[in-house]
């Protein structure tokens, strides 16, 4: 089969297209041919050896994959030709989703639900569980708040909108272009705000009469973080999702205090291991809502396999909105 490797550190373009070996899958591992695979951030971060996780070279990229089932272990509860979604064994055993063929664990496997196409399928678990996860596990955010979406036309910040609206808030998203404020608002965010060109503390003050916001969704840190505080409500929620600014802002405890506001930590991917009864849950709960039309993933590319450098550059340097995913050649 053909995939992408890392075999060194580096940029996107130093991965390799190669034949590598398709044996047959470990026990205990699920096979599946990928009709698609979603780029994440991450990917880059992974690639140049900054991410928190680094797997054993040589490794294939992707954490995200939909397609059907090649061969499952007897007591999976999966059987060839079920169509599924997974997540990737990138830290295990190498084998990530810019690939024709992945192998999984039976635990990181789903069904696909019926009138759900691979590509949503593919572009579905990372930004609706992260988004999930945070806004009612993390925030508990109610019916009538007013949330705050930084980054709303990436992929957690779209999944972070349509979340949103689906629990019954007001949403206000930043963006740095006109364009991807335009995606922000499409996808259903009531007030979208360009946060190079305004001031979004203000902003939100404005629109919400001084009150501020009860939620705010933060993925970048830095000094969007520390304007955030300017513009959190009495007994909000700021929910730290990631720092793509570069920088690890610092919480000013007194502030906190004063202002009645909690600052919470979101790591999706420690439920896994921790409680990873509420993944399941939370799992139905999304395909429930994706039956009612409520969620549907923001996939703004589509490349071929063979492209993946190019795919991968694109969402790195921060130019994509929502989803962008790898299809097999000749798809």
């Amino acid at each position: 089969m053909k995939a992408w490797v890392v075999r060194a550190w580096g940029e996107p373009d130093s991965m390799v297209f190669e034949t590598v070996d398709d044996a047959p899958a470990s026990d205990g591992l699920v096979r599946i041919k990928v009709e698609a695979s979603a780029i994440n951030f991450f990917d880059a971060l992974l690639i140049a050896g900054t991410y928190q996780m680094k797997p054993e070279f040589p490794f294939t990229p992707g954490g995200e994959v939909a397609g059907t089932v090649i061969s499952a272990p007897a007591d999976s509860g999966f059987a060839p030709g079920d169509r599924v979604m997974a997540g990737a064994l990138m830290d295990a055993i190498g084998h990530g989703g810019y690939a024709e063929v992945v192998d999984t664990l039976p635990m990181m496997v789903q069904r696909v639900p019926d009138g759900m196409s691979f590509e949503d399928a593919a572009a579905f678990n990372i930004v609706y569980q992260t988004g999930y996860f945070g806004l009612h596990i993390r925030a508990h955010i109610q019916p009538g708040e007013v949330l705050l979406v930084h980054g709303g036309a990436g992929g957690t910040g779209t999944a972070a909108i349509q979340l949103g609206k689906a629990a019954g808030a007001t949403v206000i998203a930043t963006a740095g272009t006109d364009e991807k404020v335009q995606v922000c608002l499409d996808i259903g965010a009531d007030h979208g705000i360009n946060y190079k060109t305004q001031d979004f503390a203000d902003e939100v003050n404005r629109i919400t009469e001084k009150r501020g916001a009860d939620v705010i969704w933060d993925p970048v840190g830095g000094d969007v973080y520390d304007r955030s505080t300017k513009c959190i409500a009495f007994e909000g929620r700021i929910i730290i999702v990631g720092f793509t600014s570069g920088r690890i802002p610092e919480a000013k405890a007194n502030h906190v205090l004063v202002k009645n506001y909690s600052v919470v930590g979101l790591h999706w991917g420690a439920y896994n291991l921790k409680k990873p009864e509420l993944i399941q849950e939370v799992v139905r709960t999304l395909h429930e809502m994706y039956a009612r039309g409520e969620i549907k993933p923001h996939i703004s590319a589509t490349y071929h396999l063979s492209d993946a450098v190019a795919a991968l550059t694109e969402v790195a340097s921060g130019r994509t909105t929502g989803k962008v995913l790898l299809i097999p050649n000749g798809s």
